[in-house]
């Protein structure tokens, strides 16, 4: 299995780097146009399956109802305000993980506490930058739970794991650092519009712009490879624990609810990308904040 999953994305990392390079703008908007809400299902059913035990009683029912604050935050027209309530959800439910996560002596919730007020702060300080961070992160989070699956292999896992960390933290660092900049797409007005949101706001008119983006769409084509292709794959038993769970979802059926959702999302993004792009950020709460639970 290690061998298998190890060649697979050696392939999948040529396959998602070339048209990341080339085409970041096309890359970004299709991938999710085709693959966001897919993804959302499939990662929920591994994380629901997987981590049952402890998304479960009064803590999921927490977890559930601030990230429907934060759903609430991102349907509204944005403002200074609706962003100021979602940092403060989302730093809410960081701090309910933490006191849910780290039950015992009091030191390490202190400290835990204490670093999320002050990233509270530079996070209301600083609401632009913040939303960049979050879109960034968000995409390197399959690295803790390959890094966690793989304690199961008995062989080749350092090489598994470096592997890993090969695509989440060493290739984004060259394309920042400009080590491809030969590779990369001249920048466009499409380029351009793109980068706003996936850049500091202090770059986005400058060269590393076009960095950040190019890093963005490759990550985000990985983040949909580990989620659609990996857990059904290498972790059935993460599959039957979500079936045995939310029985209504077995087999093809969750395939069937991604990919009805994936053809309605790729319409509405076909007529009005921005109610679409919106939209799936409201729908995606759901997961992008589970999983934090778990990490």
């Amino acid at each position: 299995m290690s061998t298998v999953a190890l060649c697979a994305f050696v392939a999948a990392i040529g396959v998602a780097l070339a048209p990341a390079l080339q085409l970041p703008a096309a890359t970004t908007v299709f991938g999710l146009a085709c693959f966001g809400l897919l993804h959302n299902v499939t990662e929920l059913r591994y994380v629901l399956g997987r981590f049952g035990g402890v998304l479960t009683g009064p803590l999921l029912t927490l977890l559930l109802t601030l990230c429907t604050g934060i759903v609430l935050c991102r349907t509204v027209p944005a403002s200074e305000l609706s962003r100021a309530a979602e940092i403060c959800l989302a730093y809410g439910l960081l701090g309910l993980a933490c006191r849910y996560g780290l039950r015992g002596p009091p030191v390490p919730l202190g400290g835990a506490c204490a670093v999320l007020s002050l990233a509270a702060a530079c996070s209301l300080a600083n609401p632009a930058y913040h939303f960049v961070v979050l879109t960034h992160l968000h995409n390197l989070v399959p690295l803790l739970f390959l890094w966690e699956w793989s304690r199961q292999l008995a062989r080749g896992r350092r090489l598994f794991r470096a592997l890993q960390l090969f695509w989440v933290v060493v290739l984004p660092l060259l394309l920042l650092l400009g080590a491809l900049d030969g590779l990369l797409a001249e920048r466009s007005a499409e380029t351009d519009r793109l980068s706003a949101a996936h850049s500091p706001p202090a770059w986005t008119d400058s060269p590393v712009a076009l960095r950040f983006l190019t890093v963005f769409a490759f990550l985000q084509t990985m983040h949909y490879v580990v989620w659609v292709w990996f857990p059904p794959r290498c972790a059935p038993a993460a599959t039957a624990s979500f079936e045995r769970r939310v029985p209504v979802l077995r087999g093809v059926r969750v395939w069937l609810l991604g990919l009805a959702g994936t053809v309605a999302l790729a319409a509405l993004f076909a007529s009005d990308h921005a109610t679409g792009k919106q939209l799936y950020a409201a729908v995606a709460t759901y997961h992008a904040y589970l999983e934090s639970r778990c990490c």
